[in-house]
């Protein structure tokens, strides 16, 4: 039995095109899609999935949304059609109608590098159920834990298309993914206003932005909003270092500053986390406090500190221009892929134009930060303190 958290309308038999799909397209049926966000969220999902749906209607297309990621495939069965009405207006909004999840049974990344394997019976679960729905192909939107789900997925016969989905701007295989944008966005606000209280007050403001594995926001950022330190997960540094040049601030006419520092950063080479749970993915949290009490150890009472974390923020809220026309691309190329009989492939963004890229390259690698990075480069010429 099918079931909707939101709605109780069933989709209709799997072979059977609803009627009013039929009445929006002017082609002859294609097949059915099924569409999931899968992974954390971040601004521009609604995007892709009215961009999937708008245009995969108009090729003749049944589409219907998995509700809560993965799991949504799985029983209880999660699934809602997708017609027009249901996806006009939504590309402004944050968050996704269909939900999502970062937890489950389909988790396959523990952390950097590691994969984990999803056990062969929550596989064949989600095998015999889209199939039983007659559903020709799955688009999954996520980051690089959620499609290395999807490419385990499609190791059963169930043709799968990626589309790069993650704050973090960390997939290899496309030059920026939706979410990012607006995320550097939000850091860089936030910056901006930590900026006037820590110079009314001659502080050490530490800013903990995410990037779990690479520093591209709290690079970007960073540099944008006049970062007096960015610390990034790429790159040790040196708390003696560090003290150094904050006492150098301290001596100079602008005796405050700024540092930015991603969740991910180490200290001695060790990682803060916020949670471990056992068989999921770790949580960082906590850098920026723990640098701070870190410098107080070795510099008692010299700098007044503080620190704020903006966690769940550069996830959320309205995704700006860039993150909208990025994910409506990302949501034709994905009915493009389909069009052309591709799978096992992600859409990537490349020199300004959408392509497609086999799924396991995709995953295979994170792009990380280094000293060839055009704002990391900026960023030493202009004497912050990134190591």
């Amino acid at each position: 039995m099918l079931r909707s958290q939101e709605f109780s309308q069933e989709p209709p038999p799997a072979g059977r095109i609803e009627d009013s799909v039929l009445m929006e397209s002017s082609h002859q049926p294609r097949g059915r899609i099924g569409i999931l966000t899968a992974g954390g969220d971040c601004a521009g999902l609604n995007a892709v999935i009215a961009g999937i749906v708008k245009y995969g209607i108009s090729v003749g297309y049944e589409c219907f949304g998995f509700e809560k990621g993965f799991e949504g495939v799985l029983s209880p069965i999660l699934m809602r059609p997708l017609t027009l009405d249901v996806v006009r207006g939504i590309s402004h909004l944050g968050g996704t109608i269909l939900h999502s999840t970062n937890r489950g049974r389909f988790g396959a990344k523990k952390g950097e590098g590691e994969s984990a394997s999803i056990p062969s019976e929550v596989l064949d679960e989600a095998e015999h159920n889209l199939k039983s729905l007659g559903i020709d192909a799955l688009i999954v939107i996520g980051g690089d834990g959620s499609l290395s789900g999807a490419l385990q997925l499609a190791g059963r016969g169930i043709k799968i298309i990626g589309v790069p989905k993650t704050i973090d701007n960390d997939l290899a295989a496309t030059d920026q993914t939706f979410g990012f944008s607006t995320a550097q966005a939000v850091a860089v606000e936030a910056i901006d206003r930590v900026h006037t209280t820590a110079t009314s007050h001659d502080r050490v403001i530490f800013v903990e932005v995410m990037g779990r594995h690479t520093g591209w926001i709290a690079l970007k950022a960073g540099l944008a909003g006049g970062a007096d330190a960015i610390l990034c997960p790429e790159f040790a540094f040196d708390i003696e270092e560090l003290v150094r040049f904050l006492r150098e601030r301290k001596r100079s006419t602008t005796r405050s500053a700024i540092v930015v520092v991603a969740e991910g950063a180490t200290i001695a080479g060790e990682h803060v986390l916020d949670d471990i749970t056992a068989g999921m993915e770790v949580h960082f949290g906590g850098i920026a406090e723990r640098i701070r009490r870190e410098i107080e150890v070795r510099a008692p009472g010299e700098f007044e500190m503080r620190s704020t974390i903006l966690g769940h923020m550069q996830r959320g809220g309205t995704p700006n221009a860039r993150d909208r026309n990025l994910a409506k691309a990302y949501g034709v190329g994905a009915i493009d892929a389909l069009l052309a009989g591709e799978d096992k492939v992600m859409v990537s963004l490349r020199d300004g134009a959408i392509l497609r890229v086999p799924m396991e390259k995709a995953v295979s690698r994170l792009k990380t930060v280094d000293e060839t990075t055009l704002e990391y480069q900026t960023a030493r010429k202009l004497e912050v303190f990134i190591h």
